[in-house]
């Protein structure tokens, strides 16, 4: 999942559901609709579920409310210990990120996450793709909603109103991190096997949806 970010979550861990409400100013817009982004992608997820980088679990408990088989799955040992007591007590929650992870004991037809997907470099983004295209059956899906950008001027304007707005904790998150632009992530999608569909939720996050077509014969 990018675990060289570890260190930074372990120190967010416990506040991290204060950020989800909009408590601080300078992710207040990052946030904004957070609940029903979570519950957009609940309602638009499969059966059996792997959730990538579950954190303090407020998608999961959604999943699980709306009768899903979830698979979680978090690097973070801080991040695991405190959702536990948030989750009922048969829910195992794995030790693993978006590119090693042991397989869940069922057949998935969706895999998710939220603000999880900029932890991975382009290439390492790329290969996950191809290893979930695989994973999945035909008509499974991939649902991530995260941070992106239409193009890069739109980046660099966002990180430029970060620092006039002294929003110096946004800025470095958005200069460190990697934050896919929308026409490169799509095509990486489709060259992936997948097809693709999006929707803004806010200026900063967006759902995208990748679906593994069923193989149809060529026409004649």
């Amino acid at each position: 999942m990018g675990r060289e970010f570890l260190d930074i979550f372990t120190g967010w861990a416990k506040d991290y559901d204060t950020f989800t409400t909009g408590s601080d100013d300078q992710y207040k817009e990052v946030f904004r609709g957070y609940d029903g982004i979570l519950q957009t992608i609940a309602d638009c997820s499969g059966s059996h579920v792997i959730e990538f980088g579950i954190g303090t679990g407020n998608l999961t408990k959604k999943l699980l409310a709306a009768g899903r088989t979830v698979y979680p799955i978090e690097p973070s040992e801080e991040m695991r210990y405190l959702v536990a007591a948030k989750l009922p007590e048969n829910i195992e929650i794995i030790d693993g990120d978006m590119q090693d992870f042991p397989l869940p004991p069922f057949k998935v037809d969706t895999i998710i996450s939220s603000y999880v997907f900029h932890h991975l470099k382009r290439e390492e983004k790329a290969e996950v793709l191809t290893h979930y295209f695989d994973l999945l059956e035909d008509g499974g899906k991939v649902l991530f909603a995260d941070t992106m950008f239409m193009d890069h001027a739109f980046y660099e304007e966002k990180v430029a109103e970060a620092a006039r707005n002294h929003f110096y904790g946004l800025k470095a998150d958005l200069e460190r991190e990697y934050y896919p632009m929308i026409p490169d992530l799509y095509h990486q999608f489709n060259d992936a096997g997948f097809s693709v569909s999006l929707m803004q939720m806010n200026t900063f996050v967006w759902i995208i949806e990748g679906v593994k077509e069923a193989w149809q014969p060529p026409k004649r």
